[in-house]
C-alpha cells in the first residue's frame, strides 16, 4: 500500500505522527467504452469552448459562477486556504460508539504510526478500546474539510469519514404516517423467521456474483469470440419471471419459516453424512482384521487335525 497523506493525530497536547492509507479498493472488472460499429476506443477530451483547443489538465483552473459573475480559482488560490495547508487530524470529542449513525459512514482509511516509537499510537488505541468510545476528528484531505470517526480495528486505528449532517437526506414517506396494526402472532412468526436465519457474520462467505459472472462471460468470449452462445455458458434465462406479490402475510411468514427450517435440516444432514461415513470407515478396518484373524486361526486348526 502507498500512503496518500502524512500528518499528525492530535488530542489535547498529545501528538501522534501518522501515515494515512486507503483501507478499501474496488474489485470490479475494468471496462472501457467502444464504438459498437467498429470497436474503436471512445476517448474523452477537455476542449475549450472559446478556441476549440484540447486543454491539458495542468492548464485547467476551477471557477464559480453565480449566474452573473464568474470567479476563477487557481491552484495557488486553493493551496493558500489555511485548512488546506493543515497537516493535523484534530480530535474534537470522544463519543459513545453507538451514537455514530451507520448511515453517515463514508470512506475508510488505515492510520500507521509514523515515528520511532508507537507508544502514543498504542496508548490512544487502548484508551478507545477500554472506554468504548469513538473519537470524532476533523481534518482536510483533497481540498475538502472532513469530519471522521476514529475507531479501532484489530491493532490498527481506522479513520472513517462521515457525511455532514446536511448531506443526509430526510426520509419522509407518507405510507409510514398511516397507523399499522401488527398482531402478536405475526410478530412471533417474524421473530421465528429471523431466528431461522440467525448466524455469525463472516464477510468472506459472500462473493460478488455479478463480477464473477462478468469474468466468466469475458473468458468465454475470449475463447469462442462472437460465436458465443450465452445459453451454453449460463443456461436459459426466464425473462418473464417476476417476484410474486405477497397476498397473505401470515401464510408467507409460515411458509418462509418452514422452508428455512427444512433448508437448515438438509444442510445439517449433508454435514452429518460425511462424518458418519468417516466414522464407519474408521471402524471397518478393525472388523476386517478381526475376520482375517479368525479365518487364519480356522485354517491352522484344519491343518493340525
Amino acid at each position: 500500500m502507498r500512503a496518500i497523506w502524512k500528518g499528525a493525530l492530535t488530542f489535547g497536547l498529545v501528538n501522534v505522527p501518522v501515515k494515512v492509507y486507503s483501507a478499501t479498493e474496488d474489485h470490479d472488472v475494468p471496462l472501457h467504452q467502444v464504438h459498437n460499429k467498429d470497436g474503436g476506443r471512445i476517448r474523452y477530451q477537455r476542449i475549450c469552448e472559446i478556441d476549440g483547443e484540447v486543454v491539458p489538465y495542468a492548464d485547467i483552473d476551477k471557477a464559480y459562477d453565480d449566474g452573473e459573475r464568474t470567479v476563477v480559482l487557481t491552484k495557488e488560490d486553493i493551496d493558500s486556504l489555511p485548512s488546506e495547508r493543515s497537516r493535523e487530524i484534530d480530535v474534537v470529542e470522544f463519543v459513545p460508539s453507538d451514537q455514530v449513525d451507520l448511515l453517515t459512514l463514508d470512506r475508510a482509511y488505515y492510520l500507521e504510526p509514523d515515528s520511532a516509537s508507537p507508544k502514543a499510537y498504542v496508548l490512544l488505541r487502548k484508551t478507545l478500546e477500554q472506554t468504548d468510545r469513538t473519537a470524532i476528528v476533523r481534518f482536510s484531505l483533497r481540498q475538502k474539510t472532513r469530519l471522521a470517526a476514529l475507531r479501532v480495528r484489530g491493532d490498527v486505528l481506522v479513520l472513517q469519514t462521515l457525511l455532514w449532517a446536511d448531506e443526509v437526506r430526510e426520509a419522509a414517506f407518507p405510507a409510514l404516517d398511516e397507523p399499522v396494526r401488527i398482531s402478536a402472532k405475526e410478530l412471533e412468526l417474524s421473530a421465528s423467521l429471523v431466528e431461522s436465519f440467525a448466524a455469525d457474520f463472516d464477510p468472506t462467505e459472500f462473493t460478488d456474483e455479478y463480477q464473477e459472472e462478468l469474468r466468466t462471460l469475458i473468458d468465454a468470449k475470449l475463447e469462442k469470440g462472437e460465436a458465443l452462445d450465452t445459453t451454453e455458458t449460463f443456461g436459459e434465462q426466464d425473462e418473464d419471471a417476476k417476484g410474486g406479490e405477497v397476498i397473505d402475510l401470515m401464510e408467507a411468514l409460515r411458509a418462509s419459516v418452514e422452508r428455512s427450517r427444512a433448508a437448515r435440516a438438509g444442510s445439517a444432514d449433508a454435514e452429518a453424512k460425511p462424518a458418519a461415513k468417516k466414522s464407519a470407515d474408521a471402524k471397518s478396518p478393525a472388523k476386517s482384521t478381526s475376520k482375517k484373524a479368525a479365518g487364519s486361526t480356522a485354517k491352522k486348526k484344519s491343518k493340525a487335525s
